[in-house]
C-alpha cells in the first residue's frame, strides 16, 4: 500500500513539475493567438475557402494557425464552415492547422523537447495537409462527399459547438494597436483567452497526469521493446506508423500530448514518430465518434485512413530529411519530464510575469460578461441563437451551422 502511496506521490510530482515548466509559455502562446483572433472574425473565413486550390489550402492554413482551437472546438468549427459553403478539404486543413500549426505548441515543444520538435511542426504540418489534398482529390468521391454534407447538415451535437460557434474578435476604426489597445480590444482578448484556456485545460491536464504516470510507471525498458529502439532503421520505419495509434489509445489530444510525446521520445520514439505521434491528436477515438455524428460512419473511417496515412507519410519526411542534415537530437534523450525541480531562475520569473498577465486577462473576462460565455461554450450546433450577453450584440453575419451564431463582436467591422 505504502509502495503504491509514493508511486502515484511520484506521477503527480512528475505531473505537477512539468506544468511549472510550461506555464509561462502556454500562457504567452495563449495570449499571443488571442490578439490575432480579436482581430479576425470567423464570418469571413467562410468565402475564403471556396475550393481545394493550393491558394484556399495555404488560406486555410494560416487562419487555422491563427484560430488555435482545442482539438474538439477546431473539428466543431470545421463542420460549421462546411456546412456554411465551405470547401471539405479546404475545411479539414483549416481543422489540422488549427491544433497543429499553432504558437503555444509549438512553444511548449521547444521547452519539452527541443527547437527541433517546434521546426518538424512547421514543416510537418504544411506536408500533412499537401498530403491530404492529394489523397482527397485522388480517393473521395462526389458520392461520398455528399453523404457527409447530408449527415453535417443534421446538425447532431458532438463536442465545443457553441464555443466554436462564437466570435469574439474586436471591431471599429484606427489602426491596429488603436483597436487592439482600446476598451473594446482589452475584452476581446480576454474573451478569446479565457475560453481558449477553458476549452483546451481538460486536455491538458489529462494528458500531463498520463505523462506523469507513464513516466513514473512505466520503465524505459518497455517504451524501447514497443519502439524497436535495439534496431536503428526499424524504429525509423516503426516510429511513424506507431505514433498515431499510441495517440488513438491514449485519447490524449491538442497541447495535452506534448509532455507524453517527450516521455515516448525518452523511451526510444524515433524522430519522426513523435511527429507522427503530435499530429494524432485529430484521430483518438472520440473524435473519430464525433467525426461519424458529423459525416457518418463512411467518412469517419475514409478520415481516419487518409489523416493516419498523411501523419505517417509526414513522419517519414521528416525522419528522413531532418537526419541528414543534422537537425535531429543526437546521444542521450534528456527530454524534460518534471525532473528538474523548481529553482530560481528564468522559468520562474516568466512564471511569475505571466500567471500576473493570465490574473489580468481573467479578471477583464469575468467583469465583463464572461460568466455566461462559459456557460454557452458546449452548447449545441443549433442552440445559439436564443443567447445574448450583457454588452455584447449578436453578430448577425456570423451565423453558425444554419442558425445566427452568438457573436461577441466589439465595435464595428473589421475584415480578416
Amino acid at each position: 500500500m505504502t509502495s503504491a502511496w509514493h508511486g502515484l506521490l511520484h506521477a503527480l510530482r512528475l505531473a505537477g513539475l512539468m506544468t511549472w515548466q510550461v506555464t509561462w509559455s502556454l500562457i504567452l502562446g495563449f495570449t499571443l493567438s488571442a490578439i490575432i483572433e480579436a482581430l479576425v472574425r470567423k464570418s469571413t473565413i467562410v468565402r475564403l475557402l471556396p475550393d481545394d486550390r493550393p491558394r484556399s489550402l495555404a488560406t486555410a492554413a494560416g487562419l487555422g494557425a491563427a484560430s488555435s482551437s482545442c482539438s474538439y472546438a477546431a473539428v466543431a468549427l470545421a463542420r460549421s464552415l462546411f456546412r456554411k459553403g465551405a470547401d471539405f478539404t479546404a475545411a479539414m486543413a483549416f481543422q489540422i492547422a488549427s491544433t497543429n500549426l499553432v504558437i503555444e505548441l509549438g512553444l511548449i515543444l521547444a521547452l519539452l523537447l527541443g527547437w527541433q520538435f517546434t521546426l518538424a511542426e512547421f514543416v510537418g504540418g504544411p506536408l500533412m495537409i499537401l498530403f491530404l489534398a492529394l489523397l482527397f482529390r485522388r480517393f473521395l468521391t462526389s458520392r461520398l462527399r455528399q453523404e457527409a454534407a447530408a449527415q453535417a447538415e443534421k446538425g447532431l451535437a458532438g463536442s465545443m459547438e457553441g464555443h466554436a460557434a462564437m466570435d469574439m474578435s474586436v471591431q471599429g476604426e484606427g489602426s491596429f494597436w488603436q483597436r487592439l489597445l482600446s476598451a473594446a480590444g482589452f475584452t476581446s482578448v480576454s474573451h478569446n483567452f479565457v475560453m481558449e484556456w477553458a476549452a483546451i485545460l481538460r486536455d491538458l491536464v489529462i494528458g500531463l497526469l498520463i505523462a506523469g504516470a507513464a513516466g513514473a510507471w512505466i520503465p524505459d525498458s518497455f517504451w524501447q521493446h514497443l519502439f524497436l529502439s535495439d534496431h536503428p532503421l526499424l524504429a525509423k520505419l516503426w516510429g511513424p506508423l506507431i505514433g498515431p495509434l499510441v495517440a488513438v489509445v491514449t485519447f490524449v489530444c491538442s497541447i495535452g500530448n506534448v509532455p507524453l510525446a517527450a516521455v515516448l521520445w525518452n523511451g526510444g520514439i524515433s524522430f519522426g514518430g513523435v511527429v507522427a505521434f503530435i499530429f494524432a491528436d485529430l484521430i483518438i477515438i472520440p473524435i473519430l465518434l464525433i467525426y461519424r455524428k458529423y459525416y457518418g460512419a463512411r467518412m469517419a473511417w475514409f478520415l481516419f485512413g487518409t489523416f493516419y496515412a498523411t501523419m505517417a507519410a509526414a513522419g517519414y519526411i521528416i525522419e528522413f530529411v531532418f537526419s541528414p542534415l543534422g537537425l535531429i537530437p543526437k546521444g542521450p534523450r534528456h527530454a524534460s519530464v518534471g525532473d528538474q525541480g523548481i529553482r530560481w531562475n528564468y522559468t520562474t520569473v516568466l512564471n511569475i510575469v505571466f500567471l500576473v498577465l493570465a490574473a489580468v486577462l481573467v479578471i477583464r473576462f469575468f467583469t465583463t460578461g464572461g460568466r455566461q460565455m462559459l456557460a454557452m461554450m458546449g452548447g449545441g450546433p443549433d442552440d445559439m441563437t436564443e443567447h445574448g450577453h450583457a454588452g455584447h450584440e449578436p453578430d448577425h453575419d456570423s451565423e453558425s451551422d444554419g442558425h445566427r451564431a452568438s457573436g461577441h463582436s466589439h465595435g464595428g467591422a473589421v475584415s480578416a
